[in-house]
């Protein structure tokens, strides 16, 4: 038996080098133009992106952006960064693969709901679970856009596209619920058009050492117009929007006496579950307030399951979800370290030329 200690990971935060001079959103402009379709969510999703991350004070050279395919994909072209245009559905990997090795950088995954939640979505749910210190946007326009418009695995049930042409039979996919079932330590919805919310959602995710998953609901202009138009129309999205603020009351809808929205989120007492309320009826006494900060996702979940997959009401945007969590390259690092402490550091030479040979009996 041995007597050694066990092994007990330290997590250090990864030191990223800060830029040498203050920079603005021109820095992180590429001189590629631009080839999105006039009108497409993605311009503002680019735009925000590149306006806060002067913010974050970091070197150029130490940040990155990993795409898959997609018509989100063609981020890193437009990024005065490093950045790589991958193949489908494996931006994760690629990213896991790239964060565990060079903890100095900042690694970014730019996705789409075909590309992450198809062919991609055992690589998205393990680097969720990993905890890889990695911000994933999921750009979600409910389509897919580059082939030209079959449904998409977040497409509502009855979508009537070129590859359903009697509807939909699948059940979509909530990317929020998704990344809570993974234990993702980050998860936060915003929409494209709302710059504000972006770019305070997106400094978020950015400030947190961990798994970030960031789902944008976002306009493809030419396949899926208006699908989140109930979200996007200010009369309509009162009462469509549940907005998330860590320690506020979970409040929506026109305004009450009191100022707050006139309806409220209550755990039922009998069933355990969530459901809105009319607060003038039944009082503010059991409104929750939102906790992004708990233990465990539980609530959260729920409250990604309120809105309704087909008309989009009751759709809760914000950090669902902000945790402390060990990440898997800074535990790697540990181990390695631990390693080296125990044995020493390895020679790859001498091992290949080693004498050590052995049998495997036919």
């Amino acid at each position: 038996m041995s007597t050694e200690a066990p092994f007990q990971p330290r997590t250090p935060l990864a030191l990223i080098p800060t830029a040498d001079k203050p920079q603005t959103a021109k820095d992180f402009k590429s001189d590629q133009e631009v080839r999105w379709c006039p009108g497409c969510g993605d311009y503002a999703v680019l735009a925000a992106v590149q306006g806060f991350l002067p913010e974050l004070g970091l070197a150029r050279e130490n940040i990155t952006f990993v795409s898959g395919i997609g018509c989100s994909s063609r981020f890193p072209y437009y990024m005065n960064t490093y950045g790589m245009h991958s193949i489908h559905g494996r931006a994760p990997a690629i990213a896991t693969g790239l964060a565990a090795a060079r903890r100095d950088l900042s690694v970014w995954v730019v996705t789409g709901d075909g590309d992450a939640l198809s062919i991609g979505g055992n690589h998205l749910i393990h680097a969720l679970r990993r905890n890889v210190n990695l911000k994933i946007l999921l750009f979600n326009n409910r389509i897919y856009g580059l082939t030209k418009g079959q449904y998409s695995p977040t497409s509502e049930t009855g979508k009537i596209t070129k590859s359903t042409p009697m509807g939909s039979l699948d059940t979509p996919f909530n990317p929020v619920s998704l990344a809570l079932g993974a234990e993702a330590s980050f998860v936060a919805r915003t929409v494209d058009s709302d710059r504000k919310h972006l770019t305070s959602v997106l400094r978020a995710a950015a400030e947190h050492h961990g798994s970030a998953l960031v789902e944008i609901y976002q306009n493809c202009n030419i396949f899926n117009d208006g699908a989140f138009e109930v979200l996007k129309d200010k009369k309509q999205a009162q009462e469509a929007v549940i907005r998330l603020e860590h320690g506020e009351p979970i409040r929506f809808g026109l305004p009450a006496e009191d100022g707050l929205g006139e309806k409220g989120v209550v755990r039922d007492r009998e069933s355990g579950e969530l459901r809105v309320i009319d607060v003038a009826t039944e009082g503010t006494d059991d409104v929750l307030v939102h906790n992004a900060h708990a233990a465990t996702p539980t609530t959260a979940f729920a409250l990604s399951r309120l809105a309704d997959p087909q008309t989009l009401h009751r759709t809760p945007i914000g950090v669902l979800r902000s945790v402390p969590r060990p990440t898997y390259e800074d535990q790697m690092a540990d181990q390695l370290e631990h390693a080296v402490e125990r044995r020493g550091k390895g020679d790859l030479a001498a091992l290949l030329a080693g004498g050590d040979t052995w049998t495997v009996a036919g």
